[in-house]
């Protein structure tokens, strides 16, 4: 498409300025000979026949042109894939379809303080599709500058509730209100995580560098974590082994991006079908957290995990960390998705999701499964 268009264009051009040349020729040649002979007595004079051959040279060109513009071939309709990823919400491609969303995000008073994204200006937009430009002329609403004096020097101590900007109508105020599942309890819940393995799905730290290392897949000096909430693997391998792990997070009711920065963690504020803001074949191991499950539609699935085969350089490790799903899709949807990438298997491990209790009060069956794997790039 992009070849065919510009040459479209040339041949109009060429045409206008055709037609546009042969009438002033014709109306030149025309007034010249009126003028100089009288109306009985034409004769041809030696400028005559030159303007007839550059008439004569000038149709044989349009006449060509005509030729090649009836002969083209029509483009070529666009990739079936470009138009699947067009419905799954590219950048910007949505915001002409939110107007009021965007006119709030977009609605300021100049050179004053910006309008609080805390309160989910930004990401019912980026949610939906529209990633719009930055704003100009207002100021961003920072924590006071005290609050970096309490920044903790060791990612697993207590979070100072300084560094968020609670918003005013928000339920919880601090961090110690957050249910302790969502990863903001760093000083417990968090600083246990990847250090012991309590079952076949659990890779540790040490075991994922263990298996880097047996694999021939090199040292994992940089990672992607993608939906990894608070940032707590970010941490334990820059503490293991002084890698750096950039951290997807969405603020979705909670400040993950606020709270990982606060670590001393990179938090990457993206949506889950954003393409990957690295470059091609920059990472040693990209992880699939709790975040990448079933709920992604097949299609944007399929577009993540062929990112992250884009941004894993070769060798890299692929961390499908717990991913959810019904059992029967997994052997007829999700696994086959995952080995198409031709990647080699060095860890894949299967186990239901359903607890003991829940699946005896069920009558034993097991609808609902975890897969853990561990997977290297060619």
């Amino acid at each position: 498409m992009r070849k065919t268009a510009p040459c479209g264009l040339s041949l109009n051009v060429a045409f206008l300025l055709s037609m546009v040349a042969t009438n002033l020729l014709s109306l030149y040649h025309l007034s010249s000979r009126a003028s100089t002979a009288p109306p009985l007595l034409l004769q041809r004079q030696p400028q005559d026949d030159q303007l007839l051959r550059q008439l004569t040279a000038i149709r044989a060109t349009v006449s060509h042109l005509n030729h090649l513009h009836s002969s083209s071939p029509p483009p070529p309709p666009p990739p079936p894939e470009l138009i699947l990823y067009s419905r799954l919400a590219p950048l910007a491609s949505a915001c002409s379809a939110h107007p009021d969303l965007l006119h709030r995000f977009m609605s300021y008073t100049p050179f004053a303080s910006c309008p609080d994204d805390a309160l989910s200006l930004a990401e019912p937009l980026l949610l939906r599709g529209c990633h719009p430009l930055p704003r100009r002329r207002c100021f961003a609403p920072t924590p006071p500058a005290s609050a970096a004096q309490q920044l903790p020097a060791d990612p697993f101590s207590p979070l100072p509730d300084s560094v968020v900007r609670w918003p005013a109508g928000a339920k919880c105020k601090s961090f110690s209100c957050l249910p302790a599942s969502l990863g903001f309890d760093v000083a417990r819940r968090e600083a246990g995580r990847f250090l012991r393995a309590e079952g076949p799905l659990d890779l540790t730290v040490a075991q994922l560098l263990r298996l880097a290392s047996l694999s021939r897949a090199g040292p994992i000096r940089l990672g992607l974590d993608i939906g990894g909430g608070t940032g707590t693997l970010a941490a334990r391998l820059k503490q293991a082994a002084n890698a750096t792990v950039l951290t997807t997070t969405m603020d979705l009711g909670a400040p993950y991006s606020e709270a990982a920065a606060a670590r001393g963690v990179v938090p990457v504020h993206a949506p889950l079908q954003q393409r990957f803001p690295l470059g091609d074949g920059t990472m040693d191991v990209v992880r699939a957290g709790h975040a990448v499950n079933r709920w992604i539609p097949e299609a944007a699935l399929e577009f993540l995990w062929y990112d992250a085969d884009r941004v894993l350089r070769p060798g890299g490790l692929l961390w499908v960390d717990h991913f959810w799903c019904r059992r029967a899709d997994l052997s007829a949807v999700y696994a086959p998705m995952l080995r198409r990438l031709g990647y080699k298997t060095v860890k894949w491990a299967v186990a239901d999701k359903t607890s003991t209790a829940a699946a005896a009060a069920a009558g034993g069956k097991h609808d609902e499964v975890y897969l853990t794997a561990l997977l290297q790039k060619p």
